[in-house]
């Protein structure tokens, strides 16, 4: 399905993209190739799937966005697909998980929010509350970023 450009390409690509104004022509000089080829491949790959999504990584803390709340919430299991599909469709909730109970652990539907404060994540985790009936949920603020990092699946 990907021959040994498209892998070069996704190993440079998965890195910081080179912050030029020309960044793709940048890439394919190191690749001796055409920008267009470049971008051709890209395109290709998008298509086929096998590149899901292409963005950027926002430096929050940087940003003055200092709170990062992990809403975890006890959801009856025959609502749990509806209600996280609700809680999605935020533009407020970046990550949206269903994961299994555990014996001492009642939450199964994950939502993770990011506020300047944490007055702002409560806010949104009852603005999410109110509009879903769900009330048997806990906020889980980071305290300490060690690694924050995409996945790299081409390495040297």
């Amino acid at each position: 399905m990907i021959d040994k450009t498209d892998i070069e390409i996704i190993k440079i690509i998965q890195q910081s993209i080179p912050l030029t104004l020309e960044p793709f022509k940048s890439i394919a000089e190191q690749l001796n190739i055409t920008e267009d080829e470049v971008l051709s491949r890209i395109k290709n790959m998008q298509d086929k799937k096998i590149i899901r999504r292409f963005g950027a990584v926002l430096r929050h803390q940087k940003a003055g966005i200092t709170a990062n709340g992990m809403i975890v919430w006890n959801v009856p299991d025959e609502f749990v697909d509806d209600i996280g599909v609700k809680f999605a469709s935020f533009k407020e909730v970046s990550h949206c998980y269903i994961r299994p109970r555990t014996p001492n652990w009642d939450y199964n539907l994950y939502t993770m929010v990011h506020g300047k404060d944490q007055e702002t994540c409560y806010r949104i985790a009852e603005k999410l509350s109110s509009v879903s009936g769900m009330k048997n949920y806990k906020i889980l603020f980071s305290e300490k970023e060690f690694k924050k990092s995409s996945m790299k699946y081409f390495l040297d």
